[in-house]
């Protein structure tokens, strides 16, 4: 028996591209397909979880939301990797900023992705795995954020299981800024071990939409339309893997 469709995927084989883009938000999703995408064809609307695939600078291109949490976005990238012949997924999405370089609207590219969750102890490891990017996704994006002139930030960024708390946890946050952590957001860790056990590629890049360290956030219209400088180094950097 097919493993496709699956249980929260309606898509049929053929239907999904080489490489995804993934934001959190499934609206965000729809914005992305309308906004940048050209012929464009909804493949899932599974629990409201919207997916499409259209054409991006003559390349196929899809875009699916992941939902929020390391939890949800394990669940999807896996299908999309082990069911789907999914070979890159591009997550796409906002963060708080925590080092005191970090602006709203600042890009932040993960080379690497530290938790407090305990995702990765399904794996059974003997150790403490550090889930990284692909080299050749995060190598590439930033050139192309560099060629754009894009204000960007490449290093560590923390998953947290926790929204409220960790943003609030000043100590917390002291204690992973004093490491050199640049933003937290919730799914970039799962992302990087799924494609790290399924031998794929992965990468988080994310717009700065509030700040940690300081007064200031943009709004929920905001984070959903205003985006458009990550946008564009994650279509090219996604055409360049495809």
């Amino acid at each position: 028996m097919s493993p496709i469709p699956t249980p929260h995927n309606a898509a049929q084989s053929g239907q999904i591209a080489k490489a995804v883009l993934m934001p959190g938000d499934p609206l965000r999703a729809k914005v992305v397909a309308e906004r940048y995408l050209e012929d464009v064809r909804q493949f899932n609307s599974v629990r409201n979880m919207l997916g499409y695939t259209g054409v991006y600078q003559g390349r196929e291109i899809s875009v699916m939301g992941s939902g929020m949490g390391m939890p949800s976005i394990g669940i999807y990238a896996h299908e999309l990797y082990a069911f789907y012949g999914v070979d890159a997924i591009i997550r796409i999405g906002s963060a708080g900023g925590l080092d005191e370089r970090t602006r709203l609207r600042d890009l932040v590219i993960a080379q690497g992705a530290c938790t407090d969750s305990n995702f990765a102890a399904m794996y059974r490891l003997p150790g403490t795995f550090a889930p990284i990017a692909d080299y050749g996704l995060l190598s590439t994006a930033v050139r192309i954020a560099a060629e754009r002139g894009v204000s960007t930030l490449v290093g560590n960024v923390l998953s947290s299981d926790h929204f409220y708390h960790a943003a609030a946890d000043a100590d917390a946050s002291a204690q992973w800024r004093g490491m050199g952590v640049l933003a937290i957001e919730m799914e970039s860790a799962a992302l990087y071990l799924i494609a790290a056990e399924l031998e794929k590629k992965a990468l988080g890049m994310f717009t700065i939409s509030d700040l940690i360290h300081a007064e200031g956030a943009l709004s929920a219209e905001e984070r959903e339309t205003s985006f458009d400088d990550m946008m564009q180094v994650a279509l090219a950097t996604a055409i360049s893997c495809v």
